[in-house]
């Protein structure tokens, strides 16, 4: 009996043609960065998530996203004291 290695939590889910998944449109990507401000989401979303949205996008926007609402955040304060 061989010895099957370990599965890899990082690599994307199979789907049922064998095709690769298609890839994350911009709108996919800000509704999984602001799941993620929020901090809740669904175990499936997030698998679908992983294997179609890549890291390069989700860093972009998610910092992006950070600092508009940083941004945000300041203006707001500033409209308060003064």
């Amino acid at each position: 009996m061989s010895e099957l290695p370990p599965p890899d939590c990082a690599a994307p889910l199979p789907t049922p043609s064998g095709d690769a998944p298609p890839r994350a449109s911009f709108g996919q990507v800000v509704v999984a960065v602001l799941w993620s401000f929020f901090g809740v989401r669904k175990g499936l979303d997030l698998h679908r998530d992983a294997a179609s949205i890549r890291p390069l996008q989700l860093i972009v926007i998610g910092v992006g996203m950070a600092a508009l609402l940083v941004i945000g955040l300041l203006v707001l304060v500033h409209f308060i004291v003064h």
